[in-house]
């Protein structure tokens, strides 16, 4: 990868740690956790009510800091949405052509979701140049090395499912980076306020993952 390579602040950063949140503000309040714990990829999904706006915010107190993405992308509109709010990256949790048209126009590095050889191969011809693999933990990382095999220059985002110990596993499978969701931002803990408990999670995982990776080319 060189340094102009759209993706490499994404391989750079490993984990993107993924927010679902029942409210907007639970949403910043987990983005400033997260950052703080040492995962500065972020991607906050649009099944969050007020999901443009609350990326907005996070964009407004991070700055630079934080690589930002929208997730679970379902329309045009969350498209448009999202670069507005000035987001670094735009990923949905399936494959929809037209859906993916539309975020590559943006010029934003984008991850389509896909699961099979034929999805993938249908998202690279559509013009995509790296993937996420949702639902990750019902295939496992044989699941991604076998996808690499006709697709050998695939660049893949695993997510979904996986916790710390799993990291070491995706990363030597060849993952770009890996997604991490509520394995690391518990609604629960959301709900009842426990910042301190989010940015722990952060600290760890972020270890685990800078582990895993000691020694992967």
């Amino acid at each position: 990868m060189t340094q102009t390579d759209p993706f490499a602040r994404l391989r750079e950063a490993g984990l993107i740690a993924v927010i679902r949140a029942d409210r907007p503000e639970y949403a910043v309040r987990v983005a400033g956790a997260l950052l703080e714990g040492g995962i500065s990829a972020i991607e906050l999904t649009f099944t969050t009510p007020g999901a443009a706006q609350a990326l907005a915010e996070v964009r407004k107190t991070h700055g630079d800091a934080v690589l930002l993405g929208a997730g679970t992308l379902r329309e045009r509109g969350h498209v448009t949405a999202a670069v507005e709010a000035g987001v670094d990256f735009l990923v949905t949790a399936h494959l929809q052509l037209d859906l993916l048209a539309a975020m590559l126009a943006g010029g934003l590095p984008c991850l389509p979701g896909i699961f099979t050889p034929s999805e993938a191969a249908q998202a690279l011809d559509a013009g995509a140049q790296a993937v996420k693999l949702f639902p990750a933990s019902t295939a496992g990382p044989g699941h991604l090395r076998a996808l690499r095999g006709p697709f050998p220059g695939l660049r893949v985002v695993p997510t979904g499912g996986i916790d710390a110990p799993d990291l070491e596993g995706w990363f030597k499978a060849g993952a770009l980076a890996v997604g991490v969701g509520s394995e690391l931002a518990p609604r629960a803990l959301m709900e009842e306020g426990r910042w301190n408990e989010i940015t722990q999670r952060a600290v760890r995982f972020a270890a685990a993952a800078r582990a895993a990776r000691q020694g992967i080319a």
